[in-house]
C-alpha cells in the first residue's frame, strides 16, 4: 500500500490572507507544516498542492515538491484530488491520500502513524484525526469544529456548535476535527463527484457529506495539541509552542 501526503495550501484565506507564507519563528507556516510531514517515514511522498506561486516558489527553494492546481476550489478535498490527478501516480484503489492541511502547525509523526495504522486495520474509507479542546471557549467557538463519534470510533456528527452538550455536566471531554485526514484513493475520487448535502451547507463541514451518505467515516483520537492557524493569534500561539517542541529543533536552529 503506498501512502500519499498532499498539503493544501492557498494565500487567500477569508480569516488570515496570506497565511501561509506568516512566518514562525522567522519560517514560512507552511514550510513548517512540510518539515513536520517529512519526518515521518511512512509517507512515500510529500508534496504542496496550491494555486499560488508564491507558495510554490517557497516549497521548492527549500527542496520540496509542490503539485500547482485550479484557483477556483473551495474545499481542500477538491485541490487534493486534482494534486493526485496531475501527479498521475496511478495508485491501486486502497492506496491512501493522507491530506494535511497547510496551517496544521503542529502536525507530527505520530499523528500520521495513526491515521494510516487506523486505515490499515479496517480500510475505511475515510480517517479523520480529533485531537482534544484545551480551552472552554473552545467549545463554544463556531469557527472550531467539533466531532463526536460511537463507542466505537465512527463520526456521528461534526458541528460549529458546542457538541457534546454541557447542560447536565461541565465536565463533558470535547474534540475538534482537525484537518489532518486520509482517502482510500478510490474514494477520493468518489467524494469529489458526490452532491452536497443539506447539513454539510449548514454546518459548513465537508465530512457532513460523508456522513449523510451512510458512509463509514472513521475518527481518530489523539491525545495531543493540534492548532489550525487561522489568525494572528493563533500563529503567535503556535509560535510559543513550537519555540519548546522538540520536533522543531529537527528541522530548525532555534
Amino acid at each position: 500500500m503506498r501512502v500519499i501526503c498532499v498539503i493544501p495550501a492557498r494565500m487567500a484565506s477569508s480569516r488570515f490572507p496570506g497565511k501561509p507564507l506568516a512566518p514562525i519563528l522567522g519560517m514560512p507556516l507552511i514550510l513548517h507544516v512540510w518539515h513536520r510531514c517529512r519526518l515521518y517515514p511512512g509517507f512515500d511522498e510529500v508534496v504542496v498542492a496550491t494555486c499560488d506561486n508564491e507558495i510554490r516558489d517557497t516549497v521548492m527553494t527549500a527542496g520540496g515538491k509542490a503539485v500547482m492546481t485550479g484557483d477556483f476550489h473551495e474545499r481542500a478535498t477538491d485541490r487534493i484530488e486534482e494534486a493526485i490527478t496531475r501527479m498521475d501516480l496511478d495508485l491501486a484503489p486502497d492506496d491512501l491520500v493522507v491530506m494535511v492541511q497547510g496551517d496544521e502547525v503542529l502536525m507530527s509523526p505520530a499523528m500520521a502513524d495513526a491515521i494510516v495504522a487506523s486505515y490499515r486495520e479496517t480500510l475505511p474509507p475515510v480517517v479523520n484525526l480529533a485531537s482534544p479542546l484545551m480551552r472552554e471557549a473552545e467549545h463554544d467557538d463556531p469557527n472550531t469544529v467539533k466531532v463526536v463519534s460511537t463507542p466505537d470510533g465512527y463520526a456521528l456528527y461534526f458541528s460549529r456548535a458546542a457538541i457534546p452538550s454541557r447542560a447536565r455536566s461541565i465536565d463533558v471531554p470535547a474534540f475538534q476535527q482537525t484537518g489532518v485526514m486520509g482517502f482510500s484513493a478510490s474514494f477520493l475520487t468518489q467524494f469529489g463527484a458526490m452532491a452536497q448535502t443539506p447539513l454539510e451547507v449548514i454546518e459548513s463541514v465537508d465530512m457532513m457529506r460523508v456522513i449523510e451518505n451512510r458512509i463509514p467515516l472513521k475518527v481518530v483520537f489523539s491525545n495531543a495539541e493540534t492548532i489550525g492557524v487561522d489568525t494572528e493569534n493563533d500563529r503567535q500561539r503556535a509560535e510559543n509552542v513550537l519555540r519548546s517542541d522538540p520536533l522543531t529543533q529537527t528541522y530548525m536552529e532555534l
